[in-house]
């Protein structure tokens, strides 16, 4: 390659490492073993509502929030609906897949648990199926 593309490549490169620093990065508030709701205000910003209190584990703050949208479910709300939660600086998606987790509101999410055929929250890979003969 020569010198002037990889000079391009090298400016393009530091260019857009600087736009992703400008964008707006939402992160979650940490209390230790607080599960919150987190809803939407009409302003645009986030409201964190604590929906239980010493929850030692993620997973454990991702089942009282499953819980809490299957009430609503039942309540009249959509089922295609998401919803939102946060536990100590990480904010929790629930989905029809699974709930994934990300750091910012904004950023990147990872998948945590998944969701099994009969709607249960299980770790990716947890449960095998028995290939067909």
């Amino acid at each position: 390659m020569s010198k002037p593309v990889l000079a391009i490549a090298a400016v393009l490169a530091v260019s857009t490492l600087g736009l992703s620093a400008c964008e707006k990065q939402t992160k979650p508030p940490f209390e230790q073993g607080v599960c919150f709701q987190v809803a939407t205000n009409k302003d645009g910003t986030l409201r964190y509502n604590p929906v239980e209190r010493n929850v030692p584990q993620m997973e454990l703050c991702a089942a009282a929030l499953e819980g809490m949208r299957m009430r609503f479910v039942r309540l009249g709300q959509s089922n295609s609906q998401g919803m939102v939660g946060a536990y100590q600086g990480s904010f929790l998606f629930l989905e029809k897949e699974g709930i994934y987790v990300g750091q910012t509101y904004e950023g990147p999410r990872f998948m945590s648990l998944v969701r099994t055929g009969d709607g249960r929250l299980a770790v990716p890979g947890a449960i095998r199926r028995e290939p067909a003969q």
